[in-house]
C-alpha cells in the first residue's frame, strides 16, 4: 500500500513539473492535420468523348446529373449571345414542345436547368431514366424558335434596362471590363444595345459552335448503380455527335503602372461600390496556392477579417467588406469589394489600402493564422459529408490539372501554411502600387475628396469612365445662369404641369400603384393632400406589410406590428412630401446648382437640410427628390425618380417611379390617379 500512494505521489509531482515548464505564452503548436481518404468515382468515358463520373450514395432514393462542358473561355462578337442561348435552352426540342416538356418534368417532381454550356437535372430514383432523357432531348436536340427568340430577347433588353441603374451592377461589369479588358471572355457583358444586334441565327451558331462533347463531363450522384448509369448514357447520349469547340487566343491580362481610381457617375447612387482589384497568375495547381486561401481569410474572407473589422466594426463604414483571390487557370483577380456612405467613400478606400498593407507588411498573430486554418478544416470536413464532393473534386482535378492526391492532402497542405509564407504571397498577388480602384457612386457627391487621396505619400490620380467602362472627361458641373431663381424653377414645373390654375384646383390625390420584387406583386397606396396629409400603405397578397400616416402635424410608420412615431426630422420632411405640389410656394428653398439625372441636367432644389428636388432644366419637370435619412448609426440617401407625366383632370402627373433602398431598386407602375376623390378625415388618424 505504502509503495502504491508513493508511487502515486511521484507521478502526480512529474506531472506538475512537466506543467510547470509549459510555455503558456505561446501558442500550442497544431498536431499533424488529419488523413483524409477520399472515395474515388467510377469513370468511363463515351466514343464521342464525353467522359462520366459516377458516385453511388444509397442513402436517399434521389439522383443528381450535372452535364458541364469545360470549354476555353471565348469572346463574342455580340456579347450578349451567351445569355440568350442560356434563356433558350430548354423552351423546346425537335421532338417536345416547351408545355409539354415544362409538364413532364413537373409531373415528375423533377427539376431540369439549361445554360449556354450546362445542364443540370435532379429527381427521384425511380423517375431518373425517364428524366435522363428528357435532359438529352433538351440539350442535344433543341428548338430554337423566332417566337421564344423574341419573348426572351425583349426580356433581357428589360432586365438590362433595370441594371443599367443598379449601382453594384455597373461597378461590376465596369471593374471586369477594366481588370481583363473588353474584348477577353471575362471582361466582354451584355448591353441593351449588343442585345438588340443579337439574331436568331447567332444563337444556331453559338449552339453549334461550343455545345460539343469533347470537353465534356457528365457528373452523377445519388442512388444509382454504375452500370445502370452507362446503359443510360450511351443510350441517350452515345448519339452526340463528336466534336471540338471552336477555340481563340485570349487577349493579354496586365496591370495598371500605377495605382488609380476609375471613377464611374452614378447620380443616382445612395451609396459607392467599392472594388480594389488588380489581376494576377495564380492557378490551384501552384504551390502558392494553400498560402493564398490563408491570406485572402485573414484580409477579407470571413467576418473577423482585417478588412471587414475595420471598415464595419471599428469605423462604421459598411455592413460588411470582403475579399476574393482568385485562381482560374486562364486569368484570375485580387478583388477587396464594400458598399459604403457617400460621405466616406475617400476614407474607406485609404483605410482598405491600408490593411492590405498591413498584411504585406506585418506578419499575422499566431492566433489568427491558426482560426483561420480551422475554418477550412471545418468548412473542408462538413463538405466530406455530401455524396456530390467525392464527383466535383474529381472533376476539379481533372480541369485544373491537379495531383491525384491535392484533395487527400489538402488539410496538410493548409496546416503547413505559416506566417512568413501570408507575408511573402501577399506581397506577390496584392499589388497596392499596380491596383485599379472602381468606384461607382455619385461624383458629385464624391469626387472632390477622391481627389484628394493620399497614399504612401502619393496622391492617387483620378480617371474617369462611364457605364460601358469607356475613359471619359471628368463632368464639369454647370453654372447657374443668374437669372434662375428658387421662383423660377417652381413657376416652369407649375407650368409644365398644367399651369397655376389647374394645380390649385387640386385638394387631394390618391395614386396606385404596383412593381414586382422577386416575382412577388408589391401594391403601393398614396393618398396626400395640399394641407400637407399623408397615407401610404404597401401590400403583398392583400397583405399590408408597411403603413405610414401623417396628419399634417405628427405621424408615425406601422411595420412588422410596430408603431414607431415619426422624428423631428420626419416630420419637417412629410411636411414637404405629404404635400402633392410643394411647388406652389417657395417658403426656405433655395436653389443649389445644376446636376445630372440619368444624364439629363436639372436645376437642384434644397427645400431642408435632408430634402432636395431635382428639375428638368429643359421641360421644367420634376424628375427625382432625395430624402437623407438616419437610422441605426447610419445615414443613407433614398432617391425617387419620376417619368412617363399623363393628364389627369387638367394636370400632368408622373406614371412611373422608381425608388432605390440600398442595392434594391423598386419599379413602380402607377395604374390609376384620382383628383379630389377617394379621401377621407379617416385616413389620417390613428
Amino acid at each position: 500500500m505504502k509503495f502504491n500512494i508513493l508511487t502515486l505521489f511521484i507521478a502526480c509531482f512529474l506531472t506538475t513539473a512537466a506543467l510547470a515548464q509549459v510555455d503558456r505564452s505561446k501558442q500550442p503548436e497544431a498536431g499533424p492535420a488529419p488523413k483524409i481518404n477520399l472515395g474515388q468515382p467510377d469513370e468511363f468515358t463515351l466514343d464521342n468523348g464525353l467522359k462520366v463520373l459516377v458516385v453511388e450514395n444509397h442513402k436517399l432514393p434521389r439522383v443528381s446529373a450535372s452535364l458541364i462542358i469545360d470549354n476555353k473561355p471565348h469572346a463574342e462578337e455580340k456579347p450578349a449571345t451567351a445569355d440568350l442561348v442560356s434563356s433558350l435552352m430548354g423552351t423546346g426540342s425537335e421532338n417536345m414542345s416547351k408545355d409539354d416538356f415544362n409538364e413532364e418534368i413537373d409531373f415528375l417532381g423533377a427539376n431540369i436547368n439549361f445554360g449556354a454550356e450546362r445542364v443540370y437535372a435532379s429527381s427521384l430514383s425511380k423517375f431518373f431514366p425517364r428524366v435522363m432523357e428528357l435532359m438529352a432531348e433538351g440539350a442535344l436536340r433543341p428548338k430554337f424558335t423566332q417566337e421564344e427568340f423574341d419573348a426572351e430577347k425583349n426580356k433581357q433588353i428589360e432586365s438590362l434596362k433595370s441594371i443599367n441603374k443598379d449601382v453594384g451592377s455597373i461597378a461590376n461589369r465596369v471593374s471586369s471590363a477594366l481588370a481583363y479588358g473588353a474584348n477577353h471572355p471575362y471582361g466582354e457583358f451584355a448591353t441593351v444595345e449588343n442585345t438588340e444586334k443579337v439574331g436568331l441565327e447567332d444563337i444556331e451558331k453559338f449552339y453549334n459552335s461550343y455545345f460539343k462533347p469533347a470537353n465534356a463531363y457528365l457528373v452523377v450522384v445519388g442512388d444509382v448503380e454504375t452500370s445502370e448509369v452507362k446503359d443510360l448514357v450511351e443510350k441517350n447520349f452515345g448519339s452526340w455527335e463528336a466534336g471540338s469547340p471552336n477555340e481563340q487566343d485570349l487577349p493579354e491580362v496586365t496591370n495598371v503602372d500605377e495605382t488609380q481610381i476609375n471613377l464611374v457617375d452614378m447620380p443616382n447612387a445612395v451609396q459607392s461600390e467599392l472594388i480594389l482589384q488588380n489581376t494576377i497568375d495564380l492557378e490551384m495547381s501552384d504551390e502558392d496556392y494553400f498560402p493564398v486561401l490563408v491570406a485572402n481569410q485573414i484580409l477579407g474572407g470571413s467576418f473577423g477579417s482585417y478588412l471587414n473589422m475595420n471598415l464595419r466594426e471599428d469605423k462604421g463604414y459598411t455592413y460588411g467588406a470582403r475579399t476574393s483571390t482568385g485562381a482560374d487557370k486562364y486569368a484570375s483577380r485580387f478583388v477587396a469589394q464594400a458598399s459604403v456612405r457617400n460621405a466616406v467613400t475617400d476614407s474607406a478606400i485609404v483605410e482598405s489600402l491600408k490593411e492590405i498593407k498591413r498584411i504585406k507588411t506585418e506578419p499575422v498573430d499566431a492566433e489568427m493564422l491558426e482560426n483561420a486554418k480551422s475554418k477550412f478544416a471545418g468548412d473542408f470536413v462538413l463538405r466530406l459529408e455530401q455524396p456530390s464532393t467525392i464527383a466535383n473534386y474529381a472533376l476539379n482535378i481533372k480541369t485544373n490539372d491537379l495531383d491525384d492526391n491535392f484533395y487527400e492532402t489538402f488539410l496538410e497542405k493548409i496546416n503547413a501554411v505559416a506566417a512568413e509564407d501570408i507575408q511573402r504571397v501577399a506581397n506577390k498577388y496584392y499589388r497596392t502600387d499596380n491596383m485599379r480602384i472602381v468606384v461607382a457612386g455619385k461624383a458629385s457627391e464624391i469626387a472632390e475628396n477622391l481627389e484628394k487621396i493620399e497614399f504612401d505619400g502619393k496622391t492617387i490620380p483620378v480617371k474617369y469612365y462611364n457605364k460601358l467602362g469607356e475613359e471619359v472627361e471628368k463632368h464639369q458641373a454647370k453654372e447657374v445662369d443668374a437669372s434662375v431663381t428658387v421662383e423660377k424653377v417652381y413657376s416652369d414645373y407649375i407650368e409644365a404641369i398644367g399651369g397655376r390654375d389647374a394645380v390649385e384646383k387640386v385638394e387631394s390625390v390618391v395614386m396606385k400603384a404596383k412593381a414586382s420584387v422577386q416575382g412577388m406583386a408589391l401594391n403601393l397606396t398614396l393618398k396626400r393632400t395640399t394641407d400637407s396629409k399623408l397615407n401610404q400603405e404597401v401590400s403583398v397578397g392583400g397583405n399590408v406589410m408597411s403603413k405610414q400616416v401623417f396628419d399634417g402635424e405628427s405621424g408615425f410608420v406601422m411595420a412588422q406590428g410596430q408603431k414607431i412615431p415619426y422624428t423631428e426630422d420626419q416630420i419637417k420632411t412629410a411636411r414637404i412630401d405629404a404635400n402633392p405640389f410643394p411647388e406652389l410656394e417657395v417658403g426656405d428653398a433655395t436653389l443649389e446648382g445644376i446636376e445630372s439625372v440619368e444624364g439629363t441636367d436639372a436645376y437642384v432644389v434644397a427645400l431642408s437640410n435632408n430634402y432636395k428636388a431635382y428639375y428638368n432644366v429643359d421641360s421644367g419637370l420634376k424628375m427625382q427628390t432625395v430624402q437623407t435619412i438616419s437610422q441605426a448609426g447610419q445615414t443613407m440617401s433614398i432617391p425617387t425618380g419620376y417619368s412617363d407625366y399623363q393628364e389627369v383632370e387638367g394636370v400632368k402627373f408622373p406614371f412611373k417611379m422608381t425608388q432605390a433602398a440600398g442595392p434594391q431598386t423598386f419599379e413602380f407602375d402607377i395604374t390609376e390617379i384620382l383628383v379630389n376623390e377617394g379621401v377621407s378625415a379617416e385616413d389620417f388618424q390613428e
